[in-house]
C-alpha cells in the first residue's frame, strides 16, 4: 500500500522544501512530489520538517547502547568493526518491525596484519579482528566477511606496529570490488593515508589527524575518496591539537571537492549517543554549510526518515541544536 506524508517542509535533494509531500511505495522508495498529490484521506501530516534519516558512518556496536542512539536521533549506522556474529544478530534485531535499534550496515571484522592494529586493543575482543596472511588470504578475508552479510570491508593502517604490505592491501581492495563491496581504511600515522590511496580504498574511517597532509595527496584523495570526519574524538569537546590538524586537512580536502561522511566512531570515549552537535560545527568550521552538513548525514536513497518537531532551521548558528532535536519516524510517532 502506497502511503503519504506531508508537513510544514521537507529537506531532501540537498535543499528545504516548501509544498511538498513524500510518496513512499509499495517497496519502501520514499520519493518528493508535490503537496497537492497527497490525498486527502490517509495522508500523515506533520509540523516540523521531514528528511532522510540520519546515518552516523562510524560507529562500533559492541561499546555503545544502539538503542540510545535510535532515541538521539540516529536512524541509521555504520559499524567499522566488530564481531561478526555479534553484529550480524543486532543487524537482524533492527530489521523487525518496530525495533528499537537503528538500521546497521556492517563491515565485519577489522581486516588487519599479523599483529596489527586493533589486535593489541583491550577494547577489540577476540573475533572483531582477522589476520589475513598474504595476497592469496585476501580473497578467502573478503569472501568470510561478506558470507557473515558485511557490506564494507574494514581494513586496518596503522603506523608503529605490523602493517599489511602494499600487495595485500591492494589484493584485499581488489577482491572486495570484485564482490561489489567498498573498503574504508583506518588510517594513522606518516604513509598510511598514501597506502590507502595507492590500494585503490573507497574511504577513510578517519579524518587523518596525525599530521597536516601535502597539497598533492589531498587533491588526490579528493578526486579518488570520500573520508569519514570523526572530529570530535580529539578532545571530546575540549579541542586539542589533533582536531587542529583533521579539521585544516578536512578543509582542504572539501576545497578540493572531496566528499565527506558524518561519522563519530561512536564508542570512543565520552562521544555523545546521538546527534553530535560537536562533530556538526567541526564540520562547519571545517568550510560546509548546513546543507552540505546535511548531505554528509543523509542518504538519497534512504528508506527510514527523521524529524524535526519544531521544524529545520539553516541559519549556521542555530543550526546544530535545531537538528539535534530531530527523531527517527516510525508509526509510533504521533504529532504534537
Amino acid at each position: 500500500m502506497v502511503r503519504w506524508l506531508v508537513a510544514d517542509s521537507i529537506w531532501w535533494g540537498g535543499r528545504l522544501r516548501k509544498g511538498v509531500a513524500l510518496r513512499i511505495a509499495e517497496n519502501g522508495a520514499i520519493k518528493p512530489v508535490p503537496a497537492e498529490l497527497a490525498p486527502l484521506a490517509g495522508t500523515r501530516r506533520f509540523p516540523g520538517t521531514l528528511l532522510p534519516a540520519l546515518v552516523d558512518a562510524h560507529v562500533h556496536s559492541a561499546l555503545v547502547d544502539l538503542t540510545t542512539v535510535r532515541a538521539g536521533g540516529i536512524g541509521s549506522v555504520w559499524d567499522l568493526g566488530g564481531v561478526p556474529t555479534d553484529v550480524q544478530d543486532l543487524a537482524a534485531r533492527a530489521r523487525q518491525p518496530g525495533s528499537p535499534l537503528p538500521q546497521i550496515r556492517y563491515a565485519g571484522p577489522f581486516l588487519i596484519a599479523p599483529g596489527g592494529y586493533p589486535s593489541n586493543r583491550p577494547w577489540a575482543p577476540a573475533g572483531s579482528w582477522r589476520e589475513v596472511t598474504s595476497p592469496e588470504d585476501a580473497a578467502l578475508a573478503v569472501a568470510e566477511a561478506q558470507s557473515s552479510g558485511a557490506g564494507l570491508i574494514k581494513v586496518t593502517a596503522h603506523a608503529g606496529g605490523p602493517m599489511l604490505p602494499a600487495e595485500t592491501m591492494r589484493a584485499l581492495v581488489e577482491a572486495a570490488h570484485q564482490s561489489g563491496l567498498e573498503v574504508v581504511v583506518h588510517a594513522e600515522g606518516p604513509g598510511t593515508v598514501a597506502a590507502a590511496l595507492a590500494a585503490g580504498a573507497d574511504m577513510l574511517a578517519h579524518t587523518p589527524w596525525s599530521e597536516l597532509l601535502g597539497d598533492t595527496l589531498v587533491r588526490d584523495c579528493a578526486a579518488r575518496m570520500r573520508w569519514i570526519s570523526t572530529l570530535d574524538i580529539h578532545g571530546w569537546g575540549d579541542p586539542d591539537p589533533a582536531r587542529e590538524i583533521a579539521v585544516a586537512n578536512l578543509r582542504r580536502f572539501i576545497e578540493y571537492g572531496g566528499s565527506v561522511r558524518y561519522g563519530t566512531d561512536l564508542g570512543n570515549g565520552p562521544l555523545p549517543a546521538g546527534i553530535n552537535v560537536r562533530e556538526i560545527r567541526a564540520l562547519q568550521e571545517a568550510g560546509l554549510d548546513p546543507n552540505a552538513v546535511l548531505s554528509t548525514m543523509t542518504e538519497s536513497d534512504s528508506r527510514e526518515l527523521s524529524w524535526v518537531p519544531d521544524g529545520l532551521t539553516l541559519d549556521p548558528e542555530a543550526f546544530p541544536d535545531s537538528l539535534a532535536t530531530a527523531r527517527v519516524l516510525d508509526d509510533s510517532v504521533r504529532p504534537r
